[in-house]
């Protein structure tokens, strides 16, 4: 048998009672279906899993294509990791997810938070020969939420009232367990905006430098699939001596495509002076150290804009896009980037259109109660798993100063 297929031996296995050293009062599954839902969560564990009435447990459903991203960074962290089958076998206090899919074979109360910024886009139509069908919203976790006459999650955990509206279009049985908690990511943003200094001095970045950070998703119409030669170009158009170039690759690009090759495709834009950030994390220290952004339809740009900084986005088809969200409205503000004209230039135009009225539009359209997520969110928990609330009030953290990758494949 695998790793995979083995039974976990730990505390929730038969061999607790000779194995224990704590007695835990409730024991708390972490599903983890890929690398960007294990980033997320580990915002959300900080909440609870000192607690000593508390054993946390994680495990890696069979239901993603980049799921392996999810075992890579749970063995990294030291996760106590189960196999799948052992977690559909017994019950837990509490259930925590970022992602969808296979969590009706699970037993327990399922918390499910969004994995990114919200909804941004229609997905992409399957081609066919059938007639066309409603598309379902990107970013509102909506496959399997509802399963055999019943909703699944117990609490659908949303950053905004909009979200909400928008849950309701498709999936209205679903709206009874919503809460509107916030973004706990974006909190711990604002949370890092005194430490500015120090991440821009972590990046390379002076006192006279403006820091770009370039972004990309991931898949067809992502900004690395579009212009795979940007931070190459960018690198050779910018002068070194004003500008500090930051890289940030969706995790799932890493995953897919491996490592090695991605600093490969990336060798010799990093070779010219550009930061390569790794995906785990960075990606938010580079934000609060950044002047301006280029970036697509990803949270990283959609969070940059939030905390105020101008971007230049890259083309996104308008028939995706939903009306109402974060990002129809950045769609709206932020100029397109012409990949065959001088950046630079674009850049300056963009800075000087961008006014302090577009970031708070952005940043109210991001979360409902900015600086609150991490309350609501333990207050959700601790109601959940019929235990009273520690006694400390819980904190956005920090993000930590970014650790950039080296230049070159190994």
């Amino acid at each position: 048998m695998t790793c995979e297929q083995q039974i976990a031996v730990g505390p929730i296995s038969q061999e607790a009672a000779r194995g224990n050293t704590r007695e835990p009062e409730r024991t708390v599954l972490v599903v983890v279906h890929y690398f960007t839902a294990a980033t997320r969560l580990m915002d959300i564990l900080p909440l609870i899993e000192s607690d000593h009435r508390v054993q946390v447990v994680y495990t890696v459903p069979p239901a993603s294509i980049f799921s392996r991203g999810a075992h890579d960074y749970l063995r990294d962290t030291g996760a106590l990791v189960i196999p799948w089958w052992q977690a559909t076998q017994r019950r837990f206090d509490l259930i925590l997810a970022a992602g969808q899919g296979l969590l009706e074979h699970l037993h327990g109360p399922i918390m499910m938070f969004p994995h990114g910024a919200g909804p941004t886009t229609y997905s992409r139509r399957l081609p066919g020969d059938g007639p066309a069908a409603p598309r379902r919203m990107n970013g509102l976790g909506l496959r399997g939420l509802v399963v055999r006459g019943r909703v699944v999650p117990s609490a659908i955990m949303l950053a905004h009232e909009e979200h909400r509206r928008l849950l309701a279009e498709e999936c209205p049985e679903a709206v009874p367990a919503t809460v509107v908690a916030g973004d706990l990511c974006f909190d711990r943003l604002l949370a890092s905006r005194p430490y500015r200094t120090a991440y821009r001095n972590a990046l390379g970045a002076g006192p006279a430098h403006k820091v770009l950070v370039v972004t990309s998703h991931w898949g067809k119409g992502s900004l690395f699939h579009q212009r795979p030669d940007l931070l190459r170009d960018l690198a050779a158009s910018l002068p070194a001596e004003d500008f500090r170039i930051a890289a940030i690759v969706h995790p799932h690009v890493w995953v897919w495509h491996g490592r090695r090759q991605v600093h490969a495709w990336l060798t010799e834009a990093t070779r010219s002076g550009i930061v390569l950030l790794p995906p785990e994390e960075g990606w938010r220290a580079a934000l609060i150290a950044a002047d301006l952004l280029i970036g697509d339809r990803g949270s990283v740009t959609r969070y940059g804009a939030a905390l105020g900084l101008p971007v230049l986005l890259a083309p996104c088809a308008a028939d995706r896009v939903i009306p109402g969200t974060q990002f129809a409205l950045l769609n709206e503000i932020a100029p397109r980037i012409d990949f065959a004209a001088p950046p630079a230039a674009q850049l300056d135009a963009a800075e000087r259109a961008w006014t302090a009225a577009d970031a708070a539009a952005l940043r109210s359209a991001l979360t409902s109660v900015p600086g609150q997520a991490a309350a609501i969110t333990r207050g959700k928990i601790y109601h959940l798993l019929g235990l009273a609330e520690p006694a400390v009030a819980p904190l956005a953290e920090p993000v930590p100063a970014p650790l950039p990758l080296e230049s070159a494949a190994r």
